[in-house]
């Protein structure tokens, strides 16, 4: 079977961790959209999206600010990331129609410049949040 896709490159498997984070923030994204449904303002999601995973026992940092490098200089609040949990994983929040490739491309950015392997687009804006979950691997 022949594809125009050039060959997808070879990472190693997400860690344990990883994938056990990964879990907790879906369904903690599962919890808060059933709870409040679509139509609201990011922010409040961002809220109770660090709220529930709180709950869950992990650590959540919002609004994390991220320095990157370039030109030989560090930039040390480059970035700016939605919600960051246990230092692993990124999660990126959207009230969006639709997702665009620039959300990806957006979260790829992020987990590059950060070192980072497994983000999340999560868009609350959709009938069903299971419409509005990415999963990103790096």
């Amino acid at each position: 079977m022949e594809t125009d896709r050039p060959p997808r490159p070879k990472y190693p498997p997400l860690s344990p961790r990883e994938e056990s984070v990964g879990g907790q923030i879906v369904q903690a994204a599962y919890d808060v959209h059933r709870t409040l449904g679509p139509g609201l303002l990011e922010h409040i999601y961002e809220v109770c999206l660090a709220h529930e995973l709180t709950k869950r026992g992990l650590k959540v940092t919002r609004q994390a600010l991220a320095p990157i490098t370039y030109d030989g200089i560090v930039f040390e609040e480059a970035l700016r990331l939605d919600v960051v949990v246990e230092e692993l994983v990124i999660c990126e929040l959207k009230v969006v129609e639709r997702f665009l490739p620039v959300h990806t491309a957006q979260l790829l950015s992020q987990l590059r410049l950060t070192n980072r392997r497994l983000g999340y687009l999560l868009n609350f804006n959709v009938g069903s949040i299971s419409e509005g979950v990415r999963r990103v691997i790096r």
